[in-house]
């Protein structure tokens, strides 16, 4: 009997630790940091310039304390004389409502709405027009008088072999 102390003490360990149960998270520092960093107000009375948000040694905090904030008032006031491009997707709703608000901040904007598909040679379909929304570009070309909504292709199921038959032939 005395033998079998050990093994009773290490099998009532193991039923009493098998009824612990664990798991892996962040620490708990990590989690009030996170919670420190509270997004603002969407709408603020100043333009980043005037808050001193306009700087060459950005910081991260700064981005995600201030990415929802923006200037309403000035919203539509365009402080850069460059081409600039912005691209909506149609995975990402936001953008559309965001191409609504500074849509006058770009010179051109590009839904994600069609595929090239190459059907052979010299043959090809554009499709996705059905995803094409005529009342979005309306209301953007409202608020934004010179941007130009201009196409984007995305090159469905293409190989490369579709690519280099195209580029090297001269009939394609």
């Amino acid at each position: 009997m005395p033998a079998m102390w050990p093994l009773l003490h290490v099998l009532w360990l193991a039923l009493v630790c098998g009824s612990v149960h664990t798991t892996l998270s962040k620490s708990d520092a990590k989690k009030a940091a996170s919670k420190m960093l509270l997004e603002k107000t969407q709408f603020s009375d100043k333009p980043v310039q005037d808050r001193g948000l306009v700087v060459t040694d950005i910081k991260a905090e700064d981005v995600v304390l201030e990415h929802r904030s923006y200037c309403s008032s000035r919203a539509r006031e365009r402080n850069f004389a460059g081409e600039v491009l912005g691209y909506v997707t149609p995975w990402n709703s936001h953008g559309y409502d965001v191409a609504k608000v500074f849509g006058s901040k770009f010179t051109q904007i590009s839904p994600v709405w069609l595929q090239l598909k190459r059907r052979g040679r010299e043959m090809f379909e554009i499709t996705g027009l059905h995803d094409v929304d005529q009342g979005w570009m309306r209301a953007v070309k409202k608020h934004a008088k010179g941007v130009r909504i201009v196409p984007r292709l995305l090159f469905e199921d293409w190989t490369y072999d579709d690519f280099r038959n195209v580029l090297d032939s001269e009939d394609e």
